[in-house]
C-alpha cells in the first residue's frame, strides 16, 4: 500500500487514539516532572544520552572506557579517541533521535516488541561497561521491568508494552529538549555538552547558540515522529 504522505482523510480512529495518547503522556510527564515517580524514567533517558555518546565514539574509531548515571539526573561517559566534535552532540541528538524511534515503534504491536528486545539487550551490554551502582540497578530494573510487561503481554490480557514503549519515547523527546532548555537557557552550565562544542568549533557561535540549534533539531525529532506516526496509521 501506497504510504499516505499527505494524511488525506485524517484522522482515523487508530490515529486519534495515537495523538491522544501521546498528548496525555507529554502531560503527565510534564504534571510529575518534579517527582520522585519519574525518577526511574528520567535515568532511562539519561542512560540514553550517555550511550549515544558512545555509540558516537565508537562509530567514529574511539574507545568507551565507561558510562555512569548518577542518581542525580546526570552521566558521564568517557571516551578515548573518536572524532570528539561528533560525540559532543550526539547526547541530546542521539536520545531525541532514540526517543523518536520508541514512538514510531509503538505504532506496531511487531515493532513494539523488537524495540523491546533491542532495549532489554542494549541495557545486558551497558552491564558490561557501568561504571557506578546506579547504572547497574537501573538496568537490571529495567531488564525485570521490561521483562516481566513482556510476559505479560505474551501470557494474559495485560497489553501495555506498546503504552510503556511509548512513554518512554516521549520521556526521552522532552527530556532532551528540558535538558537543552535548563543547562543553557535558564540557567547556564558551563561544563556541559553544547558550551564544550562551542569551545572546539571554529564556528562564531556560543553554548547558547548550539544549545538553541539542537533544541530545535530536538524538536524536529518529536514532530517527525508524531508526523511519521500518523502516516504509518493512515
Amino acid at each position: 500500500m501506497r504510504p499516505n504522505w499527505e494524511l488525506k482523510n485524517c484522522c482515523n480512529h487508530d490515529q486519534v487514539v495515537f495523538l491522544v495518547t501521546v498528548a496525555v503522556c507529554a502531560v503527565v510527564i510534564l504534571a510529575l516532572w518534579r517527582t520522585i515517580l519519574l525518577k526511574p524514567f528520567k535515568l532511562v533517558t539519561v542512560f540514553l544520552h550517555e550511550t549515544s555518546h558512545a555509540i558516537a565514539c565508537k562509530l567514529t574509531g574511539g574507545d568507551v572506557e565507561g558510562i555512569q548515571v548518577h542518581a542525580d539526573e546526570g552521566g558521564t561517559t568517557q571516551t578515548c579517541g573518536g572524532i570528539y566534535w561528533l560525540i559532543l552532540p550526539a547526547g541530546y541528538l542521539g536520545s531525541s533521535f532514540w526517543g523518536m524511534v520508541l514512538i514510531l515503534a509503538s505504532t506496531n504491536l511487531l515493532t513494539t516488541r523488537i524495540a523491546a528486545g533491542c532495549f532489554i539487550v542494549a541495557l545486558h551490554v551497558v552491564l558490561i561497561i557501568a561504571e557506578n551502582w546506579t547504572l547497574w540497578g537501573l538496568c537490571m530494573g529495567f531488564v525485570v521491568f521490561l521483562g516481566v510487561v513482556l510476559i505479560l503481554q505474551e501470557t494474559t490480557e495485560v497489553r501495555i508494552l506498546q503504552y510503556i514503549i511509548l512513554f518512554i519515547g516521549v520521556m526521552s523527546s522532552l527530556f532532551s529538549v528540558y535538558g537543552i532548555y535548563d543547562h543553557l537557557i535558564s540557567r547556564r552550565v558551563h561544563s556541559s555538552d553544547a558550551e564544550k562544542f562551542a569551545e572546539i568549533c571554529p564556528c562564531p557561535c556560543n553554548g547558547v547558540g548550539w544549545g538553541a540549534i539542537w533544541g530545535l533539531i530536538s524538536l524536529l525529532f518529536l514532530c517527525g515522529a508524531l508526523y511519521l506516526g500518523l502516516v504509518i496509521l493512515s
